[in-house]
């Protein structure tokens, strides 16, 4: 063998068309794959091994709590449950307010779902529990599906009042009915295997949503700031016009509500901000929430302030669980929409953040397996009068960064509301709700923060600027539903668009290498006389089938000096009084597979093809092309309208070769679905089907004799 200097080699084969590849290769008609029947019969098969098997993917944590390490995770998960159940505490009862529920039912959704994700979840770090956006979305359908104008009743003096406790009563209803319908969703999905619906949420979108969801939650909360009541808007645009009724209301702001609200909002940023400084110093957050909670209610309590300014409070916390209760399931029909969109939206988050933390700690998170357990959290946290959760990006980073191992410490979170609800519940009736609505401005700072995106996206992709845009657009427009449902379709339309409009270009070869380069980027990269190589950077199918033949004509036959009749692809008409048709459809009726071999020269007699002396026909007049080669190795499927362009292709243009530079599975994928489809013939035989676009030049040059014309290839590695 002879030797080569360190990072260089040098390749020395046959030419291999498909034939040659399949023979070289061994290629095999045998499937690793069960069959159906087979797969039915081992679903039946029941074994230890396979129960086990079983419980264990469906119950995590009967895999894991038997192996858990109470010397290496025990005071990691003690501190960091302890940490975040204190978090859990205020912000419970505050996102409580956007759902328009009590606080006190912020609290169950701070507790029974978390047990259950205990036992099903897969992330060993993310919080489950309260969260602003899952939120404010069930907020906007209890407030439309209960609105204070279905509850008026007469006062004691005659006046008309609003009966609250009918109306929360009905309100818990409706939030119990479309958390348990969510629920079903998301355990259905996730049965069936359907974790991956949640790639078609690009990033883009989902940062974009999030951010307009929070300016939402932002408008929601300025009426406990200021102490206002504005008027109760719903559909399109009715965020601005809540923005504007607020505007007007200011005048009647009720100040010592306001002071309430600036003095909370400050001390809340400044400690938070330290939190932030000294997170690597301090052994855990300082509960600034929990303190601003306590501290509130005291000075609320003792100071007389609800009496003597009027202040907006709670109001009763009970004490105790209270029994489970079916939803009721008459209301499916109103919410069920939004249940779906609750479902995606809380997956969506879940699983980002799960997989996360899984990447950073060296740990698998089953994405299916996730959706089990987000439905599974919220299906039984319904009947114990909860509403939807998901995981929190704020409460997850203090369980992770206060040494938080494992789920353990979501169950001693649960412990501490556990203990709230049943004996300190009642104590909070003189919180402030203007101290909660600052907790939740102050942890909206994360989300405003991804408008840092936009100048981020401006600068490395325009498209995904562009969905970001529009996501956020329309959800602030549009409200929560509609937006979310038009971002995913414009987001949808961005990958159509993207297919639809792909780069188109003309290869050359890089002289002393098997490169051949787009010569409209590469300066070096040189066209080889009398053959033209084209590409396409995408997938043909039949949304694009019709841009790349016309891309083909353009590129590859316009410019080439052919006869007319041979080179240009004879499926349109300039019939003026005819409408446009799309050509990738027609069949070729002037050609048929028994009869064309007679239009297409075999390569023992290719000749180089007359030509007119026209200097209008471009840059390659006169350069005698005999041959073109489609490179299509971008091309991951093929429809039937793929088939049939290929083939008008291959009929139209005389002496043309088809080569595919794919390889491994993607090509016997490609080949097969060509095979299946009747692509093959005798007039375009699988001889012509190549490995390498290099395979292919070396073809046509040695059945043109040209062998003066080197190429060889001898790569150096850096």
């Amino acid at each position: 063998m002879k030797d080569y200097p360190a990072g260089e080699y040098f390749v020395q084969r046959n030419i291999l068309d498909e034939l040659g590849l399949d023979e070289v290769a061994q290629k095999g008609t045998w499937s690793t794959k069960p069959t159906p029947g087979e797969r039915v019969k081992e679903s039946l098969r029941c074994s230890a091994s396979r129960v086990k098997h079983t419980a264990l993917s469906w119950v995590p944590v009967l895999g894991w709590l038997p192996q858990y390490s109470f010397r290496e995770n025990a005071i990691g998960d003690l501190i960091s449950g302890c940490s975040v159940g204190i978090m859990h505490l205020p912000q419970g009862m505050a996102y409580a307010l956007l759902a328009s529920l009590r606080p006190v039912f912020g609290l169950y959704t701070s507790l029974y779902p978390v047990l259950v994700y205990f036992l099903f979840g897969t992330s060993r770090h993310i919080s489950i529990g309260t969260f602003a956006v899952i939120s404010i979305m069930i907020g906007s359908v209890t407030e439309r599906l209960g609105p204070d104008s279905d509850f008026i009743g007469n006062g004691t003096n005659g006046t008309e009042s609003v009966n609250f406790d009918e109306r929360d009563a009905y309100r818990v209803q409706i939030a119990c009915s479309l958390t348990l319908l969510a629920g079903i969703f998301q355990l259905l999905l996730g049965v069936v295997r359907f974790g991956f619906v949640v790639t078609y949420l690009s990033e883009p979108l989902v940062r974009g949503y999030t951010t307009g969801s929070a300016c939402h939650v932002c408008v929601s909360q300025l009426k406990y700031l200021f102490g206002i009541t504005p008027a109760r808007f719903t559909g399109p645009l009715s965020l601005i016009y809540t923005l504007v009724d607020i505007c007007r209301l200011l005048p009647g702001t009720k100040v010592p509500e306001l002071v309430v609200s600036l003095v909370a909002l400050s001390v809340l940023i400044v400690v938070k901000e330290i939190n932030a400084c000294y997170r690597q110093k301090l052994p855990m957050p300082i509960p600034i929430e929990l303190i601003v909670v306590i501290a509130a209610t005291i000075i609320t309590h003792f100071g007389g302030l609800t009496s003597k300014y009027s202040i907006d409070v709670v109001g009763e916390i009970p004490s105790g669980l209270k029994a489970p209760r079916v939803p009721d399931a008459t209301l499916f029909s109103n919410v069920i929409g939004d249940a779906f969109a609750v479902a995606i939206v809380g997956y969506a988050i879940n699983i980002s953040l799960g997989k996360t933390f899984a990447l950073k700690h060296g740990y698998k998170v089953d994405s299916n397996q996730e959706l089990v357990a987000l439905g599974l959290s919220n299906t039984v946290g319904s009947f114990f009068q909860c509403y939807a959760v998901t995981s929190s990006l704020s409460r997850s980073l203090v369980q992770e960064s206060t040494g938080g191992k494992t789920q353990v410490a979501g169950v001693i979170s649960s412990v501490i509301v556990l203990i709230t609800i049943l004996k300190i519940g009642a104590l909070f009736e003189d919180l402030p709700k203007a101290v909660l609505s600052t907790i939740v401005f102050v942890n909206l700072k994360g989300m405003f923060k991804q408008f840092l995106d936009v100048p981020m996206l401006w600068k490395t992709n325009k498209v995904d600027l562009l969905v970001w845009l529009v996501t956020f657009t329309s959800t602030i427009l549009l409200n929560l539903d509609l937006g979310l449902a038009v971002s995913v379709g414009f987001s949808m339309l961005t990958v159509i668009f993207r297919t639809q409009l792909p780069r188109y270009s003309i290869l050359g070869h890089m002289p002393g290498t098997g490169l051949y380069l787009d010569t409209d980027t590469y300066k070096e990269a040189k066209e080889i006389p009398g053959i033209k190589i084209f590409r396409s950077s995408t997938t043909i199918y039949y949304a694009n089938a019709e841009m790349y033949l016309e891309a083909l004509q353009e590129k590859v036959c316009v410019c080439v000096s052919m006869n007319v009749d041979v080179c240009l692809i004879k499926t349109s008409t300039n019939d003026p009084n005819k409408g446009q048709v799309n050509r990738a459809y027609q069949h070729d009726t002037t050609m048929s597979d028994s009869d064309s071999d007679a239009g297409c020269h075999t390569y023992d007699s290719i000749s180089h093809v007359s030509h007119h002396s026209d200097k209008g026909k471009g840059r390659a007049c006169g350069s005698g092309t005999h041959s073109i080669i489609l490179d299509i190795s971008a091309t991951s499927f093929v429809d039937t309208v793929t088939v049939k362009t290929l083939k008008n292709v291959c009929r139209s243009l005389s002496c043309m070769l088809l080569c595919v530079r794919v390889c491994g599975q993607i090509l016997a994928c490609v080949v097969e679905q060509l095979e299946t489809a009747g692509f093959f013939s005798e007039s375009i035989p699988k001889s012509r089907l190549f490995v390498t676009v290099h395979d292919a030049v070396l073809h046509i040059l040695h059945k043109l004799g040209q062998t003066d014309f080197i190429l060889w290839e001898n790569v150096t590695l850096d």
